[in-house]
């Protein structure tokens, strides 16, 4: 099986995300914090590492599906060009529903937590989105329309959404009126309430010109969600969605629960005073740990070096034993974990903190490269007992 699309562009992502930085630092105009854009990237790299598993579903019931196919379509140009307005089309729905059901809303929410607006957003996905989505797409399987074709467009259609993740780009004069740009976008990721679930669309923004749910980008938009989730962690981040609606849940009757899993975010039956909508934005602060400037620097180095981890993990996954890659994404959950409490001010258990070396140098030892498993669980050590001696109590600042 050929390497995911998105994978690959990997390299492309963060060179545009460095070009962006760079944009920052010419402009002054400061879009990026290092704690944010952690949490933004490992919520990735949770989505993309567990998403290897979850493909057993999401492309297994496609493909099963695609046995009972009506049609079998000649595939030519006009095939792709009908399968890409088709894929687009049923994303709009997917992703308005994800807006408007509490139950789909906890595999999208992920995306939607950051109090940032760049490019690193775009690799903040929810591990779950997948799955509950991946329904939509099988009225196309069942017409017709291949599974590596559906793939691949399906990739195609994420990856232009990239770009628009970014507050450096204005409005695009005409091409606003067909294509979703960043401005449609940066409305779409607003918490003001007349942003609130406005502008779904994938490439063509006509979809919410057709369906009502358009907005045009007037006011700077405050990015995040109504309850922000006060973490950089992409464990706590993916875990506090779920318990959240566990509380909403806590006191309703079993049709009260069941409403609530197909309400929109915010309903309460009529007896507690019924629906609550996203209030009116009078203060915009950030959560905002400070960390020293050592701290900072060795979390970045331990970061980037878990990158070329997880890098090596996503482009050689399709080679490695079933062993290799349950190892390799259990490695990167806890890695994640750890590294997310360093970012929020938090020092790590000893015993976390060792698991963490321990189980990253086992992998390299599990895929036969001694030389990288000493050289990484070596380097990571190094820069864990620094971080301890470094360790100092945490002040919290809210940025504007």
């Amino acid at each position: 099986m050929d390497i995911n699309p998105i994978v690959l562009s990997i390299p492309v992502f963060f060179g545009l995300i460095l070009i962006e930085l760079i944009a920052d630092l010419i402009t002054g105009k400061r879009s990026y914090r290092l704690g944010d854009a952690y949490g933004n990237i490992s919520c990735g790299i949770f989505e993309q590492t567990t998403g290897v598993l979850a493909k057993i579903f999401t492309v297994g019931i496609y493909t099963w599906v695609y046995q009972f196919r009506i049609f079998d379509i000649e595939r030519t140009w006009i095939y792709a060009v009908v399968l890409f307005i088709a894929v687009d089309f049923l994303y709009y729905w997917a992703h308005r529903i994800s807006h408007e059901t509490n139950l789909l809303w906890l595999g999208h929410v992920v995306h939607h937590q950051s109090e940032d607006y760049n490019l690193s957003v775009a690799l903040r996905q929810g591990a779950v989105q997948k799955v509950f989505t991946s329904p939509f797409y099988l009225p196309l399987a069942l017409l017709g329309f291949a599974p590596d074709w559906f793939l691949y467009i399906l990739a195609w259609n994420t990856l232009y959404q990239f770009w628009i993740h970014t507050e450096k780009i204005g409005k695009l004069g005409p091409l606003e009126w067909i294509l979703n740009t960043p401005s449609h976008h940066r409305v779409h990721h607003g918490r003001n309430p007349k942003y609130i679930d406005k502008n779904h669309a994938a490439t063509l923004i006509v979809w919410d010109r057709l369906f009502g749910t358009f907005q045009a980008e007037e006011e700077r938009p405050t990015y995040g969600i109504t309850k922000p989730v006060n973490s950089f962690n992409p464990i706590v981040a993916h875990l506090k969605p779920f318990s959240d609606l566990g509380k909403e849940l806590k006191g309703l009757n079993t049709k009260e629960s069941i409403q609530l899993l197909f309400a929109p975010p915010g309903w309460r039956p009529q007896r507690l005073g019924g629906r609550e909508y996203a209030p009116e934005i009078t203060e915009a602060k950030k959560y905002n740990p400070v960390l020293s400037w050592p701290i900072t620097l060795i979390t970045l180095l331990q970061f980037v070096v878990v990158l070329g981890f997880v890098a090596f993990f996503l482009f050689s996954v399709n080679q490695l034993s079933t062993a290799q890659v349950l190892t390799g994404i259990g490695t990167i959950i806890l890695t994640v974990f750890a590294l997310g409490m360093k970012a929020n001010g938090q020092t790590p258990n000893l015993l976390l903190e060792a698991g963490m070396i321990a189980s990253i140098t086992t992998w390299w030892l599990l895929v036969d490269i001694p030389l990288a498993a000493y050289s990484f669980g070596i380097l990571l050590l190094i820069l864990s007992a620094l971080s301890r001696l470094y360790k100092e109590p945490l002040t919290t600042k809210n940025a504007a």
